[in-house]
Parts: structure tokens; sequence; C-alpha cells
């Protein structure tokens, strides 16, 4: 009788001491995130938010249905060469990012900004915290609705895509970068992309950091780079920006003219990384010939 009672209290406890060493695992297993600020702290992925409302000076234009999502389209529509560039919490509207696209467009390029959105950008106004207006717009699910877009540009003559990414478009980017549906990657100012994530890169790929940022702080941008380095397979390339913040690329203060000479310099240097892996073939060509 006395043992059948010691038996009946030790079950629960080793019970309870199973699921407490199998959390422990699977804590020290799980990816190292970059961290976004705790719900009701400062989160620097939204700082200088963009004037959605502004007008510019856009070359571009609006196509309802590329592959189910709508995006602006900017460049040579007959260019066997585009490049995708996800945007950062505020969508495919923000006039810096179009700005951007055009700018890579007259490189040559086919440039579509997706928005991976879906029309619901994060504001200052929204009625719910930033937390929870991110648990349902996922960089990953975004990732595989880009599979579909990249799908359509290649039935329209595409057959070499690079893929840009800011802040959470950078996590967007990286999980692209793990499949064979693109050539090159460049993510500038990451947000929510792991160390872990580096591992399963399949691509080249450039990573545009800021001494000040908070959310991919460079010690953060050092571990993705270590990470890099152990796959000799994969190009890379690693710059941290001096005395400049998160969102350095594409929410920059115009008036500022470091800050514009700074996001010009992340313009080129993406650019160039783009040109170096998807020229090559047409430039392999004109020596041939």
């Amino acid at each position: 009788m006395a043992a059948a009672t010691v038996r009946s209290t030790l079950a629960p406890c080793l019970l309870l001491l199973l699921l407490l060493s199998t959390a422990l695992a699977s804590a020290a297993t799980a990816p190292r995130l970059v961290l976004l600020a705790p719900s009701g702290s400062h989160t620097p992925c939204l700082d200088n938010p963009p004037d959605l409302t502004a007008a510019g000076d856009e070359a571009g234009e609006l196509v309802r249905d590329l592959g189910g999502l709508q995006a602006y389209v900017t460049g040579s529509r007959s260019s066997p060469r585009a490049i995708v560039l996800a945007s950062d919490y505020f969508g495919f509207q923000a006039p810096k990012l179009r700005k951007i696209a055009d700018q890579v467009a007259d490189d040559g390029y086919l440039v579509v900004v997706p928005d991976l959105l879906h029309g619901d950008p994060f504001r200052d106004e929204a009625k719910i915290s930033f937390q929870d207006w991110l648990k349902t717009h996922s960089p990953v699910e975004a990732a595989e609705k880009t599979k579909v877009l990249i799908a359509a540009l290649k039935k329209l003559g595409v057959s070499e895509v690079g893929v840009g990414g800011y802040c959470w478009g950078a996590k967007v980017a990286v999980e692209l970068s793990k499949s064979q549906e693109i050539q090159v990657v460049v993510i500038s100012h990451p947000s929510l992309v792991t160390v872990d994530d580096m591992k399963e890169v399949k691509h080249p790929i450039e990573i545009l950091g800021g001494e000040l940022d908070q959310a991919s702080p460079p010690p953060i941008v050092h571990q993705f780079q270590q990470a890099l380095d152990q796959n000799k397979k994969i190009d890379h390339f690693v710059k941290i920006f001096p005395g400049v913040a998160h969102g350095f690329a594409c929410r920059y203060n115009a008036s500022n003219a470091f800050a514009v000479k700074t996001a010009e310099e992340a313009r080129a240097d993406m650019l160039s990384w783009f040109n170096k892996y998807l020229k090559k073939h047409q430039e392999l060509s004109l020596h041939e010939s």
C-alpha cells in the first residue's frame, strides 16, 4: 500500500521533470533572433516613418495583380533580369522606397516592389500594438507569396532575379535566399533575421548594417558574418555604415546631407552587388564577341 502511494506521488513529479528538461533543451537549440523591443517600449524599426500620402515623381506604375500581389513596377519590361525589393513595416507605398526602385531600374533592371503587407502597413494611429500587428504579418509567409510573384515574372521572360530587403523585408529576402528561385540577395538594416538563417543561405548575400542600429547592432551583424564564413561556397560581403541608425537606407532624413549621402552609398553598394551576379553573363558575352 505504501509502495503504491509513493509511485502515485512520484509519477507527476517525474512527468514535470521530463517536461522541464524538454523545454530547456528546446530553448538551448532555438534560433538566435534579432529581437524587437518589447511591447510598449521603443522600437527602432518604427523610427522616422514615411509619409505614405506624399506624391513623388514616380517613373513606374501600379500593377494590380502580379502573381497574386499588387506591386509597384518600374524599369524595362523586356529585361531578363529583375530585382524584387521587399519593404519594411511601412509597406510598398513609401516614396523613398519607390525612388530607390526607379534608380535601380535606371541600370537596366525590371524592378518590382510588391505589396507584401496586403494594404495594411503599420501606422502610428493603429488600434493594435505593433507586436500584435506583427503576429498577422509574417515575413516567412510573405516569402512564400513572393515565390509565386517570381514565378509570374519568369513566365514573362525574366530569367534571373535578385532580392533586396529592408528591415522586415530583409527576413523575406533571407527566406528566399534559402530557395532556388533567386540568384542574389542584399539586406539592409535587417530585422527578425537569425544567425541560424545565415547557415541556410544558398546564394551570394550582402549585408548592410548601421553602427547605431539597435535592431541589428554590429555585434549581431558580425555573428551573421561569422556564420557565413563557415560556408566557403557562398560569397558574402558585410559592411557597417558609421554614424547611422536603423532605417538609414530607406527611411533617411532627406534634409540631412550625411544621411542622404549614406543612403546613396547603400543603394550604390546594393546595385554593385546585384550587377556582380546578375550581369556577369552579359559581361562574358561581350568579352567573347
